[in-house]
């Protein structure tokens, strides 16, 4: 059975914030105004920290992206009430809106705080709203996708999980098998620095199954247990 999971390079990592820019317009994730932002209320399913090295004051900076771990033992799911969010058979967590109750529980029960509760109705001014992605239409009807998410629920990254459903759609209309590498999602398509990769883990010959192994990869606070499925490769 597949397991997607995705390797950041942080050697690689520009922090150009191509990642981030990438999966706003992608996912249709709302701006927040000034005011709100100011109050912790902005929204970013992928956002890239400074790392600061308290030791050398001229050390070289340092970023680390931070996307949805996407957790073989995910905290979240165990603290939902209504099975909003839930993991499918191949690794992936994903957020149920029409079930979500916003009582925000898994926002609490998330240890790396990649999960945003949407406080308002979802509003693009001109020019941005010129540039959304256009399979919000067809993703209207669906329990996940690119389509605004109502206001009052928990919004996170789900490694463009609608992008895996028209990866296999398209598969099916060339009448050919769904390969791994048909799926790809937004911010490691993207990255300037080609410091993501993504793919299956379960897969030995996979980039992400290989990397996975080598000496530099860590998972962020492994001590939790969560088990996360997004890896890194520590700078060399």
């Amino acid at each position: 059975m597949t397991q997607w999971s995705m390797v950041i390079d942080l050697d690689k990592c520009v922090a150009c914030q191509g990642c981030s820019i990438a999966c706003r317009f992608e996912n249709n994730t709302a701006p927040a105004t000034p005011e709100q932002a100011a109050i912790g209320r902005s929204m970013f399913w992928n956002e890239v920290f400074p790392m600061l090295d308290e030791a050398n004051d001229y050390a070289q900076p340092r970023y680390i992206p931070r996307p949805c771990m996407h957790c073989e033992n995910p905290p979240c799911i165990k603290v939902c009430p209504v099975g909003a969010t839930y993991q499918d058979e191949e690794g992936i967590v994903h957020q149920n809106y029409a079930r979500c109750i916003g009582c925000r529980l898994c926002t609490v029960g998330c240890p790396y705080t990649v999960r945003y509760f949407n406080w308002t109705q979802a509003e693009w001014e001109t020019p941005l709203a010129e540039h959304l992605n256009p399979d919000r239409v067809e993703s209207s009807g669906l329990l996940e996708g690119p389509a605004p998410r109502p206001r009052g629920v928990v919004e996170k990254c789900t490694y463009c999980i609608h992008r895996l459903q028209k990866a296999r759609a398209q598969a099916v209309a060339e009448g050919r098998d769904f390969r791994a590498d048909d799926y790809v999602p937004a911010c490691v398509q993207t990255c300037t620095g080609k410091a993501r990769f993504f793919g299956d883990l379960d897969d030995p010959n996979s980039t992400v199954s290989q990397f996975s192994k080598k000496r530099r990869a860590f998972r962020l606070l492994e001590e939790t247990g969560a088990k996360p499925k997004t890896i890194y490769l520590q700078e060399g």
